[in-house]
């Protein structure tokens, strides 16, 4: 039997324990593991792909959730999948190439990864979206236009890499639904991709926007006309692997958590013990057990150990079930760790008695500027997120405090675009500013007292000066493609307005996360390492829960949930291997 402990990634996933047991079963028989059970989720892309892997390579999977809800931080996420070089970029003529994307990852990535596990995600990240086309439910779609973060970096591409999940209809997934984690985004009971999005927060400004709003309001009628309930996004992606697991024939248990790993004599892992039902069993892993359980970002212990001061796990968009499990149980018997001290920045609000807002486009829009305590720009507030996060550290300190910003915006960029799941013009929630948590005023200075950002004026006025010249002198903001992607193309400059009409809002930025990079050191094929690199013989990691192949950086959307499915893959088509 081969175990698998799978916690899902990026705005990625939970804590997911895949069993499956080597044998002769052929991927139409079911088989499972009776006593197993998971009490996390878990289930999110890592862990989903390695029990389809192993339901297509003839091994008998049980995947076991730690929550009572499958998808993870995956289901939460946009859903897209970085892999360069994949099919769908040939089909759209985007000309990537393996030297290329390599280039790329020696730009972004460098040497704070060893370059055999980024040239094994090159080859590993392709095949398996070739296979699960052809093998499963799993559909992607090309997002053409989507930058590479840093596009401008030698090898990247300014149309982008990713490709992103195609809509499903819930009701396929019938009883199965019931255990879906559902995102929850404040879409308004439309539907759309990441495509769409792009254009919709144009909408008042754009023809493209406008066409862009009645495609997805027209896929809104034909949905409630025929009683369809489609899903796009992450909640996409999480319904195509568990209708192809579920058609594949493997199974899966929700409130089940991991409690140890089985070892035998020689140190080989060769099982795992979970509770299930109140009652702890031990389940036999004759091919190996692979750990996919997400990272820490919701143990305030090892955040406050290992994360840049302070930090808190109320910055967090990851799952409620990563909680660092399967680092401490693989910690036991030796294995390496790295990058611990890194997160998948993401820059956000957290408003009173709410799930924090992740600040993507809403920090391209013009008309807007994020300032430290003292009322100082510090960086170009379109960075890519993760980069963002990370200036938001190296920028902090006394009497100019970075964590938490403030974001500023006029009336006009309130009036224009969306801003925080709000549609423009919508007036901001009354507990924002019952709570104090939104600042208001009539004028820059009034806010600056407000916000005790005595240096506000001068940053608006220095701002405005760039908007008006269409050039950010200080920071660069919209000279990169990445920049403008989220930009209003009606402007000189897609980035840069200025801030000159009251009222002027103020809301607080923290530096949150979609998850933790640190993890377990693993080689190509996933096998955990030791300090000295030798393998933990039967024991594999894939997702957040292995130190990221992506290093220190983030190289376009979608390098969490990419790499997860990826290794995972890679991890059982290496079991299946020294199975026979």
């Amino acid at each position: 039997m081969t175990t698998r402990y799978i916690h899902s990634l990026n705005r990625s996933q939970p804590n997911m324990l895949s069993i499956a047991r080597a044998g002769t079963a052929g991927p139409g028989s079911r088989g499972g593991a009776e006593g197993l059970r998971a009490a996390r989720p878990a289930s999110g892309a890592a862990g989903l792909a390695a029990a389809i892997t192993a339901r297509l390579r003839g091994l008998t999977v049980l995947v076991v959730e730690k929550t009572d809800r499958y998808g993870g931080s995956t289901a939460l996420s946009g859903g897209a999948v970085w892999v360069p070089g994949n099919f769908h970029l040939d089909r759209a003529g985007t000309a990537d190439t393996r030297e290329k994307a390599r280039a790329y990852l020696d730009a972004t990535v460098g040497d704070r990864v060893p370059r055999s596990r980024t040239d094994a995600y090159l080859t590993h990240g392709p095949r398996m979206l070739r296979e699960f086309h052809d093998r499963t439910e799993v559909r992607f779609m090309y997002t053409p236009g989507y930058p590479d973060y840093f596009p401008e970096a030698q090898g990247g591409m300014a149309q982008g890499r990713s490709v992103e999940p195609c809509i499903v209809d819930f009701r396929r997934l019938g009883e199965l639904g019931r255990g879906m984690r559902r995102a929850g985004l404040p879409t308004y009971g439309l539907t759309m991709t990441s495509y769409d999005f792009r254009f919709l927060n144009m909408a008042g400004r754009t023809w493209a926007g406008r066409r862009t709003s009645v495609k997805v309001g027209l896929r809104a009628l034909g949905a409630l006309a025929t009683g369809r309930r489609l899903l796009s996004l992450g909640e996409a992606l999480v319904a195509r692997l568990r209708l192809s697991l579920d058609r594949l024939g493997g199974d899966l248990w929700l409130s089940a958590p991991l409690t140890g790993l089985v070892t035998d004599a020689s140190g080989r892992v060769g099982g795992v013990r979970v509770t299930r039902a109140g009652r702890e069993v031990a389940v036999a892993a004759r091919g190996g057990v692979v750990l996919a359980s997400g990272g820490f970002s919701h143990d305030r212990e090892l955040r406050e150990k290992h994360l840049p001061a302070p930090t808190s796990t109320a910055w967090t968009h990851a799952s409620e079930g990563q909680t660092g499990d399967a680092l401490r149980l693989a910690g036991e018997l030796g294995a390496a760790t790295d990058l611990m001290d890194r997160v998948w920045g993401a820059p956000s609000l957290c408003p009173p008695g709410g799930r924090p807002f992740f600040l993507v486009a809403d920090r391209g829009i013009p008309g807007m500027l994020i300032v430290n305590g003292a009322g100082e720009r510090y960086a170009n507030e379109a960075l890519p997120y993760h980069a963002f996060v990370d200036r938001m550290y190296a920028a902090d300190r006394p009497g100019a405090r970075t964590v938490p910003s403030w974001l500023v915006l006029d009336a006009r960029s309130k009036a224009r675009y969306l801003f925080a799941g709000l549609l423009p013009g919508q007036p901001f929630p009354k507990a924002w500013r019952e709570s104090g948590f939104l600042k208001q005023a009539a004028t820059v200075e009034e806010l600056a007292r407000e916000i005790s950002a005595p240096g506000l004026p001068a940053a608006v006025r220095r701002f405005n000066g760039f908007a008006e010249r269409g050039t950010d002198e200080d920071f660069g903001r919209g000279d990169s493609v990445y920049d403008r992607y989220y930009g209003d193309p009606t402007l000189p400059n897609p980035n840069l307005a200025p801030l000159d009409k009251g009222p002027f809002h103020a809301v607080p930025v923290h530096p949150g996360d979609i998850g933790t990079k640190g993890g377990l050191v693993t080689d190509g094929d996933g096998r955990v390492l030791r300090e000295d690199s030798t393998p933990i013989e039967g024991l594999y990691a894939s997702g957040n829960c292995a130190a990221a192949v992506m290093g220190e950086t983030y190289p376009g959307p979608g390098a969490t949930i990419g790499p997860a499915m990826a290794f995972s893959w890679a991890a059982v088509n290496a079991i299946a291997a020294d199975r026979g």
